[in-house]
């Protein structure tokens, strides 16, 4: 019997050579949302090395919603321009499916990078506005975002839309909607974030509300031919917030407006950390098996996944359709490979490449 983790996927009309995926990863390396050689060497690199699906980082879908004055945009042409060059190269080169993650910071934009601190920009080194549900910052000392109106609703959903478009337009083969760790549309979600009094705040079908709409308004421009799925934090990590039994009925919610896999993170809606991670191997795995099972939808595992036969097991024994990993590839972007060796599976290699595969060079290994 193979490998599970290396059976081939299908999404609608996307198929995928096996379960591995590659996270979306910021790079703080942009030049006002353009990418540029640091983005084509990290991303060729990924591309080539076996997995199943690469993720572009998180892509601001308007300026103000950049995480870091470093992160990437789709909302531009120049922008547009600069990920057709990124995107090419890896389809020359590599094998793998290409995604992209369209993204809004809200309350969390306008930070330095994690080199830097991650902390809140200081007016002198260019902070701009962030919004948020409510004017809740994120932790004591980050700016006090500026609660949206209904226009301020509506222009993101359409900048969702404008980014869309110039995502199909570019040939990605598949969107994940960025709605975890905190920024613009996990705000929404949790009640940690979101203190409306309006339709769009209180009760949880209010607070689910907003990013059903920015779903339903991506579904309806991005290609029916092609998966769509998106990011949660499966939990706040706090009683008051957001809990996995919400996930559940969220996800069912995004399956019945044409969502086709949910990707299943936690936290970042509070500064606290995890009360049980990230500490273990696969402590987020409870998440995506309860969303999949429970939901009937696919999902991607993600979080201290690089062991092979926790990613392999994981996917045997149903409780995720994919696992992802991050941090785990930017250490070993030959991961899927590896694993491959371990498991008995079968990865691609470029041409210029596959006779370093230990089939072909036994001796070696």
């Amino acid at each position: 019997m193979g490998s599970k983790l290396f059976s081939k996927l299908r999404l609608r009309s996307l198929e995928l050579e096996n379960r591995i995926v590659v996270s979306p990863m910021c790079q703080y390396s942009a030049v006002d949302g353009v990418m540029n050689d640091w983005h084509l060497m990290h991303l060729g690199n990924l591309s080539v090395s076996g997995p199943g699906l690469v993720f572009v980082e998180a892509t601001g879908v308007e300026s103000r919603g950049r995480i870091t004055p470093g992160c990437v945009g789709l909302h531009n042409d120049e922008q547009e321009a600069s990920q057709k060059r990124v995107l090419e190269f890896c389809r020359k080169h590599g094998q793998a499916k290409m995604g992209i993650q369209l993204a809004h910071a809200g309350r969390k934009a306008s930070t330095m990078p994690p080199w830097e601190g991650g902390k809140p920009l200081p007016s002198e080194n260019g902070a701009w506005e962030t919004v948020g549900p409510s004017p809740v910052p994120f932790a004591e000392g980050w700016h006090v975002p500026v609660e949206m109106s209904l226009q301020d609703l509506e222009t993101v959903k359409n900048a969702f839309v404008d980014s869309t478009r110039r995502a199909e337009r570019l040939g990605y083969d598949v969107i994940e909607i960025h709605g975890a760790h905190g920024y613009l549309l996990s705000a929404f979600l949790s009640p940690l974030a979101n203190q409306r009094e309006d339709e769009y705040g209180g009760s949880l079908e209010n607070r689910m509300r907003y990013p059903l709409e920015i779903f339903e308004a991506v579904r309806r421009v991005w290609p029916s031919e092609k998966p769509l799925g998106m990011r949660i934090s499966a939990s706040d990590w706090d009683d008051a917030g957001w809990t996995i039994d919400d996930s559940v009925i969220f996800a069912r919610e995004l399956k019945q407006l044409g969502c086709d896999f949910v990707d299943c993170s936690s936290g970042g809606n509070s500064p606290n950390r995890p009360p049980v991670g990230p500490g273990f191997p696969g402590y987020q795995l409870p998440f995506s098996e309860q969303v999949r099972n429970k939901s009937y939808i696919p999902t991607i595992a993600v979080g201290m996944l690089r062991d092979y036969h926790l990613a392999e097991e994981a996917i045997s024994n149903g409780k995720a359709d994919l696992i992802a990993l991050g941090r785990g590839m930017l250490y070993d972007s030959r991961w899927a490979w590896h694993a491959a060796h371990e498991l008995g599976g079968k990865a691609s290699y470029p041409n210029q490449y596959a006779r370093s595969e230990p089939e072909k060079w036994p001796k070696a290994f």
